[in-house]
């Protein structure tokens, strides 16, 4: 229910007893997973690995003879991978009339007692929803970002997401997940140099569904734990290649799949001087009313795409 592009007052920002509950969820896995690794940058142009390949392994011939002399010698060259940061921006606004009425409420008021909370600081009631606005886009963009350079002041730099960044694609061609295609996916991206060091499964509500049904039937799952609960809850798969965590998302597109091996995986901010990374800050008077800004500047380190894979085109 927000008043976008509206300044708040008595009237469109109704307060009401009773309990206070988010019909939007505000919950942001991907971005609490990584969060704790988050570096600095003075640059929205920043590198997310510099890169050499080695020639494939071969048994060497040499003989004595060509042993004298020294071989052909060889270079190995370097290459680096960037990303960028990218702004978030919103605005609050609620004027004075609104901030002094606190007291009014709207709805329907049950005689002897509200029934539950009020909002009594609507400016930071607004700062908090904000936040939360800012958080799940956060979220969004580096699951989905799609990666843009600036140009100039009035291009935007957007940070590539995770899914733009994965080395290795899998088309599941409209079929359901199965045990055999994740291990197929699994082998491309370990046959394309992933180490399976850290790899995290991130995915919607179909594809866990899905991923919890392809193993909770094995040994070792088929037992409840006790005789008054079911039901599984697949986290964890071992693999060949290793350990395998999963992760649920809201912003996984339906129908796919990401392996991302987190340990390569970082944020990266960029702080004003004298302000650091968002703030709320107050804006020039214009009027009757409290006007704030929250800025910020934050990117996806992905590290090397071959780190990461997708399947796609998953039947939910």
């Amino acid at each position: 229910m927000a008043n976008y592009n509206a300044t708040g007052t008595t009237w469109n920002l109704p307060n009401y007893a009773g309990q206070l509950y988010s019909a939007t969820p505000a919950d942001t896995p991907f971005l609490n997973l990584i969060a704790g690794k988050a570096v600095k940058s003075d640059n929205y142009q920043f590198p997310t690995g510099v890169e050499y390949a080695i020639a494939p392994a071969a048994q060497p011939s040499i003989s004595e003879e060509d042993s004298a002399s020294a071989p052909q010698a060889i270079s190995y060259g370097r290459s680096q991978e960037y990303n960028v940061t990218q702004i978030f921006h919103e605005k609050i606004s609620v004027n004075y009339t609104k901030l002094a009425s606190g007291g009014r409420l709207s709805g329907a008021i049950t005689l002897g007692g509200n029934g539950g909370e009020t909002i009594l600081d609507e400016l930071e009631f607004q700062t908090a929803r904000a936040l939360e606005k800012i958080a799940r886009d956060i979220e969004y963009t580096f699951i989905n970002g799609v990666y843009q350079q600036s140009t100039s002041a009035a291009t935007a730099n957007r940070t590539r997401g995770i899914l733009a960044a994965a080395g290795t694609v899998i088309s599941a061609d409209s079929a359901a997940l199965t045990a055999e295609l994740l291990g197929d996916a699994f082998k491309q991206a370990y046959d394309a140099g992933a180490t399976f060091s850290d790899m995290v499964l991130i995915c919607g509500a179909g594809i866990k569904q899905q991923i919890t049904n392809i193993y909770s039937g094995q040994w070792g799952f088929s037992a409840p734990p006790t005789r008054s609960v079911g039901g599984s809850n697949i986290m964890q798969i071992e693999t060949d290649l290793g350990l395998v965590s999963v992760l649920l998302s809201r912003f996984v597109p339906a129908g796919t799949l990401i392996g991302a091996d987190v340990s390569c995986i970082r944020p990266v901010e960029q702080d004003v001087p004298g302000k650091g990374n968002f703030f709320r800050e107050q804006l020039a008077k214009t009027g009757a009313a409290e006007e704030h800004q929250i800025f910020g500047h934050i990117g996806l380190d992905h590290g090397p795409g071959w780190k990461h894979f997708v399947v796609s085109d998953i039947l939910v």
